[in-house]
């Protein structure tokens, strides 16, 4: 289930990791809620057991106050197969973390980090996703 970024939910959170997943390579960015930035990060290849001891790894690092998941839609809004993986991995990030996790819709994100001519498409897809994340957030 997503958890909607609302001022009820999110107030006090300040600083966040996000990921752009994907089944051989995830997407890494940090950013904070004061600047509305984020910064790519490097991308974690690694599958299944190995990419939650990687991302165990940012954690321990940035300590963020939330995660936050892009989770994939075909255009008209549909469901795939990628989408069940990105929310099996927020899921999974839930219970290991004990930290509130935010599923973003994130179609298009990395068409739009190749369209920039971005190094790491993973990563700028990240960084899109969180930009897009707290953009969303209000402030009371």
């Amino acid at each position: 289930m997503s958890m909607v970024a609302t001022p009820s939910v999110a107030s006090g959170l300040q600083t966040f990791l996000a990921f752009d997943f994907g089944i051989k390579r995830t997407g890494v960015a940090t950013g904070n809620r004061l600047t509305r930035t984020a910064s790519p990060q490097p991308t974690i290849v690694a599958n299944n057991e190995h990419r939650l001891d990687a991302v165990a790894l940012r954690v321990n690092e940035w300590q963020p106050d939330a995660l936050v998941v892009g989770i994939p839609f075909h255009p008209d809004g549909a469901a795939h197969e990628n989408t069940l993986r990105a929310q099996k991995f927020s899921r999974q990030l839930r219970a290991r973390f004990s930290l509130p996790v935010f599923e973003v819709d994130e179609r298009y994100s990395t068409t739009e980090a190749i369209s920039t001519g971005a190094k790491d498409a993973d990563a700028a897809s990240a960084c899109i996703i969180l930009e897009q994340f707290l953009r969303s957030l209000t402030d009371e």
